[in-house]
């Protein structure tokens, strides 16, 4: 026989979407780490290929290829680097405040506290992923549940936070 009242239901259900927050997040963060290597990987290939021949004529085509490697390197530690702000989130504890890892349910939108994605859909639901350096988590930061905040000419009252 099972002894579940309805907040734990309520609380079950809400770290259940967390976690998939947090796994859709992490499978478009891979794709977009994914994405830098192998482009990365392919301008070096460009610039290697052009090696040798007529070594003047292709010099500034190796070194444009250089530019787009190193271009291509800076997305790929700038993606590690936001991976590794999402492997913080725990994403089995509720949040009353909001924080990194806290999902917002307002009025007019839906938000996860993790990094700047934007929107994701989970369970035919729009969310959008903001960072904790976003003007709108500074908005929205030191507010509880009912309050409400105001960013870019909208008010948004705060109906949920987990």
């Amino acid at each position: 026989m099972m002894y579940d009242t309805p907040i734990m239901t309520e609380t079950t259900k809400n770290l259940a979407l967390k976690q998939r927050l947090l796994t859709e997040c992490i499978k478009i963060q891979n794709a977009q780490i994914q994405n830098a290597k192998s482009a990365m990987d392919e301008a070096q290939e460009s610039a290697n290929e052009h090696q040798g021949a007529i070594e003047d004529k292709f010099e500034s085509f190796r070194e444009a290829c250089q530019i787009q490697r190193d271009m291509f390197a800076k997305q790929l530690d700038e993606s590690i680097s936001t991976m590794a702000i999402l492997k913080r989130i725990n994403a089995t504890k509720e949040n009353k405040n909001i924080m990194l890892g806290s999902v917002i349910i307002t009025n007019l939108q839906k938000f996860f506290i993790s990094v700047s994605i934007g929107e994701i859909t989970v369970e035919g639901e729009k969310f959008f992923a903001i960072s904790a350096m976003s003007p709108l988590f500074k908005a929205m930061v030191d507010k509880t549940e009912g309050e409400e905040f105001s960013f870019r000419d909208k008010t948004y009252r705060i109906e949920s936070i987990f």
